[in-house]
């Protein structure tokens, strides 16, 4: 449960620029550059619920906490942040602080995590939060104090580079990348292993992937893995903890 910030370098301030989006079926954004959705074409926010939020326990795990640290690799549109907050406001201890740390290659720029996720009412009050806050060229650490309780930090750049320097003491990851086929990096044997190293005692993850090499990967790095039932038809998920 410790600060991974005060212990991490920057990272430099020179990120790839961000391929094309393009829009599809309205307001779904697309990656041109890993040829994929952002989220689940059925329903974004649900999935996040059913795999992120369920997959790691919350928000169960929440009570008694006085702080609590999430790593999230793919920031994306900010969906999981946003859907996480909302159930934060709802269920979390009263004084408690709720750090969610994310790690994204290509930030989004705030017109473009606006149109993503007006779709969703049920986190309208978050989304206006984000957007207004995010800066207008997002590069290098982003951390944004939200509320009182909630602090976001986004780190930009390869994953593998953030995970490194971040501090350890994460109690649990959202493991969100693009598909393993398409993104193959995000669900690295290297990768994995970091994870597993800067996960506190009884931390845990949830991914909707089911790969057999990321559950391998998974396996290898420490980590205690179990197969679930996806979300929206999709036959398995992952999750899993680091023994204590």
């Amino acid at each position: 449960m410790t600060d991974p910030v005060s212990n991490r370098t920057q990272t430099p301030d020179t990120n790839a620029a961000s391929p094309k989006l393009e829009w599809r079926d309205g307001d779904m954004p697309y990656s041109t550059a890993f040829g994929d959705h952002f989220y689940c074409q059925t329903d974004g926010r649900l999935e996040c619920g059913h795999v992120f939020l369920a997959g790691n326990g919350l928000p169960a795990r929440w009570a008694g906490q006085e702080r609590f640290l999430i790593g999230e690799l793919g920031f994306g549109t900010g969906l999981n942040f946003c859907e996480t907050w909302r159930q934060w406001r709802q269920h979390g201890e009263a004084g408690a602080q709720l750090h969610f740390m994310s790690f994204e290659l290509y930030p989004m720029q705030a017109e473009e995590i606006d149109r993503a996720l007006s779709r969703w009412p049920e986190i309208d009050a978050e989304r206006r939060a984000l957007v207004a806050a995010w800066p207008q060229d997002p590069r290098g650490v982003v951390s944004l104090a939200l509320d009182a309780r909630t602090r976001l930090t986004v780190v930009c750049g390869p994953a593998i580079d953030g995970v490194s320097q971040a501090a350890a003491g994460f109690d649990a990851w959202y493991l969100d990348g693009f598909a393993p086929s398409r993104n193959a990096d995000m669900w690295s044997p290297d990768l994995m292993q970091r994870l597993y190293d800067k996960t506190a005692p009884g931390g845990s993850f949830a991914t909707y992937a089911a790969a057999g090499f990321v559950r391998r990967n998974l396996q290898a790095a420490g980590f205690t893995v179990e197969r679930r039932k996806g979300f929206a038809g999709k036959r398995e998920m992952l999750c899993g903890i680091r023994q204590a």
